[in-house]
């Protein structure tokens, strides 16, 4: 029996989005979930900032839990320090960026909106993706660190107001050619654990697509032939701040299996 666990990382409970669907494919998968709470959001910080907390931080966990696998299940983090993460481990690492291959293949119109962090939508990786993958779309972008915040106040049990989600895709509807978007590319795991409030929101029925099934897959893929315990394991919270005692999170990390909470 390995009881190696998969260590999944995120600035904070974004990253549930991307294990979910990891749990889904994996069940007996052991499962260490950091939240670099000391450190959010990363989502307003600068490239410099980031590019030297993550792999740092990244070494401190990987010495301490001895993963089999590292996911980085937050966009802006990977889309900034996923190859100097991969050069300092020796562990393999999966990282998450936005989802604009998937989006172009099933936009109608061709307009296609990326709603991530401001550090993420800004990064010369999207445009990259965007000429390889939309080479025939409009790619529009707004950057909201505010829906980042909704949803960790979701999770954490607080009620949020409509009108903010509204506003915020106003921000990228409002855009020129913004009308004819038939696709989000949600490019911030937080953004699908609000994804009912962002569809009951939008002016138009609206396709909201993101990479979590693909990065499911590709843990499955790169852990094929590996022992797995025998019984689905119950994970562990980890946050690098504080431990949220919030009783709503609480039970929302339980409801993903995550029923050990610790400080780093």
């Amino acid at each position: 029996m390995d009881n190696r666990p998969v260590l999944f990382f995120d600035s904070g409970v974004g990253g549930l989005s991307v294990l979910a669907a990891a749990r889904a494919l994996l069940p007996q998968m052991p499962v260490v979930y950091v939240a670099d709470s000391a450190g959010f959001p990363y989502g307003t910080k600068s490239e410099a900032e980031i590019a030297a907390r993550v792999p740092a931080l990244l070494g401190r966990l990987a010495e301490r839990y001895r993963p089999r696998l590292i996911v980085i299940a937050c966009n802006t983090a990977s889309t900034i320090a996923l190859a100097a993460v991969r050069g300092a481990l020796d562990v393999p690492v999966v990282g998450t960026v936005p989802a604009i291959k998937p989006a172009a293949l099933v936009s109608k119109t061709r307009v296609i909106g990326v709603l991530g962090t401001p550090a993420t939508v800004r990064q010369p990786y999207v445009d990259d993706l965007a000429q390889r993958f939309a080479g025939d779309c409009i790619v529009l972008r707004h950057g909201s660190a505010e829906l980042v915040e909704l949803a960790e106040a979701k999770l954490h049990g607080i009620a949020t107001d409509p009108a903010r989600y509204a506003a915020i895709l106003d921000d990228l509807f409002g855009q020129e050619g913004g009308a004819q978007i038939d696709t989000i590319v949600n490019a911030c795991t937080h953004f699908p654990l609000v994804a009912e409030e962002l569809a009951a929101a939008a002016p138009h029925p609206i396709t909201f697509v993101d990479g979590s099934a693909g990065i499911a897959r590709r843990i499955a893929f790169l852990t094929d032939g590996q022992d797995w315990p025998d019984q689905p394991a119950q994970g562990r919270a980890v946050f690098t701040g504080s431990a949220d005692a919030n009783p709503a999170l609480a039970a929302t990390l339980a409801g993903f299996g995550l029923s050990e909470i610790e400080t780093l």
